[in-house]
């Protein structure tokens, strides 16, 4: 899975294409906290929960609630708005 995928995947509403990959990062990583990105770019490895929250330390409750305020966050129209390559008209 590629970062590209794993946002258009859970981007409720695209309006426009997403920005390349190593600008995602870099956005992802200014605007999510260190866990939140961690749980994103696992999921984009493909690493199974169990070892997530192994390597996280986190129980199940946790994680779970660490994983949906990062996916909210990417909801957030301003953070989606970075996200989105600008609208050529």
């Amino acid at each position: 899975m590629t970062w590209r995928t794993l946002l258009e995947a859970h981007i409720k509403k695209l309006t426009s294409p997403l920005k390349e990959e190593k600008v995602l990062i870099m956005i992802l990583k200014k605007r999510l906290t260190k866990k939140e990105f961690k749980i994103l770019s696992y999921m984009v490895e493909g690493i199974p929960q169990k070892e997530q929250c192994e390597k996280l330390l986190l129980d199940e409750e946790r994680y779970e609630k660490v994983k949906t305020k990062a996916l909210k966050k990417i909801n957030f129209n301003d953070l989606k708005e970075e996200l989105l390559t600008a609208e050529v008209l």
